[in-house]
């Protein structure tokens, strides 16, 4: 790989002789701008304003623009004699936790390589360390007209160079967030991790630029024959409908799964929203009504019995006691009979004869 920059990594007193490459490179399919009518290209010309004659990239300097118009020449030796120690020299600066740099920093990534064979011990010594400390370096560097801030770590078994926007280049966010008022449920974050469960990892390497390819085909198709490719059919349009959060978490975690061969299933969580209910129709308040009537009958019946039951328990009772007090009342008239036959018959006296 071609490298960009040559120069030194400042690590105290040790120097390290590097060279920087480039990390990252553009995929993306680039286009030329043509002249619709007849197809010829469109070509930008850079023009003097003063004379209007187009200019060579030769004969192209460098100039600050003062607020009223004014041009302040700069030339590169100006800008080679200014007292900048990172000119040529990666300065570490400090050691500090991965976690203490936002992401939003990032800007280009770069590799350093090793130049020349004195520079791989203190290369690999340097490496070593930011392995074992856990830790990543802060840098300052001046590239391409202007000193930057960087971040080196290990990759694999290179030291890499993030390049960092200064903290005053970050914008805050401010309006940015939403200012409505929301209520979070419980169960909504419950399924949201849900779904971030059941999407799981993924390995970055199997990603691709569908876009990308897409373009590519259209263009061979295009190349071959002259093809047109057929327009994707419109998405229907929600019309701005209101989203079910809850049933849309749900189908979510349902179609994740089932996108890895496990279970569509989803537990039920708590109740959602409270629907209108649509007015009864005549035939349904009269079901309803014979369907309360069966109950209540239903319902009082078992009363019913109950009662029956006790009026059953009351007439054998009765019964009972009447059949005890004439059996009683049998015995002491057969006593009573018993005792008349056994006493002796008096003799009747007789009767005086009147004269």
């Amino acid at each position: 790989m071609r490298s960009i920059w040559n120069g030194a990594i400042s690590f105290g007193l040790v120097s390290i002789p590097i060279k920087l490459v480039n990390a990252t490179e553009s995929r993306s399919v680039s286009f030329r701008q043509i002249h619709a009518a007849d197809g010829g290209r469109v070509r930008y010309r850079k023009v003097c304003e003063l004379d209007g004659e187009e200019v060579s990239q030769a004969e192209i300097g460098k100039a600050y623009e003062e607020s009223d118009g004014t041009m302040i020449p700069i030339t590169d030796e100006d800008l080679a004699a200014l007292p900048l120690p990172t000119a040529k020299t990666i300065e570490i600066v400090a050691f500090v936790p991965a976690g203490e740099i936002d992401p939003l920093q990032m800007d280009a990534a770069y590799y350093l390589s090793a130049s020349g064979v004195p520079a791989a011990k203190p290369y690999i010594l340097l490496r070593e360390a930011l392995k074992r400390s856990e830790k990543v370096a802060v840098a300052k560097y001046a590239l391409r007209g202007r000193e930057r801030l960087g971040m080196l770590r290990v990759v694999d078994d290179v030291i890499a160079m993030h390049g960092l926007l200064w903290p005053d280049e970050i914008r805050a966010p401010e309006g940015v967030a939403p200012e409505t008022p929301v209520q979070v449920r419980d169960a909504e974050l419950d399924l949201a991790d849900a779904l971030m469960a059941t999407l799981g990892e993924v390995d970055i390497r199997t990603l691709h630029d569908d876009y990308r390819e897409a373009v590519e085909r259209m263009i061979a198709a295009k190349a071959e024959g002259g093809a047109a490719v057929a327009p994707p059919e419109p998405e229907a349009e929600g019309g701005g409908q209101v989203i079910d959060l809850m049933a849309a978490l749900e189908s979510s975690v349902r179609a994740a799964k089932e996108a890895r061969g496990e279970s569509g299933s989803v537990a039920e969580v708590t109740e959602l929203a409270p629907r209108k209910s649509a007015p009864r129709t005549p035939k349904e308040t009269g079901a309803r009504k014979s369907t309360a009537k069966t109950a209540a009958k239903k319902t009082a019946a078992p009363a019913r019995k109950s009662t029956a039951k006790k009026t059953t328990a009351k007439k054998t009772a009765a019964k009972s006691t009447a059949k005890s007090t004439a059996k009683t009342t049998a015995k002491t008239t057969e006593k009573a009979a018993a005792k008349k036959a056994a006493t002796p018959a008096k003799k009747a006296a007789p009767r005086k004869r009147s004269a």
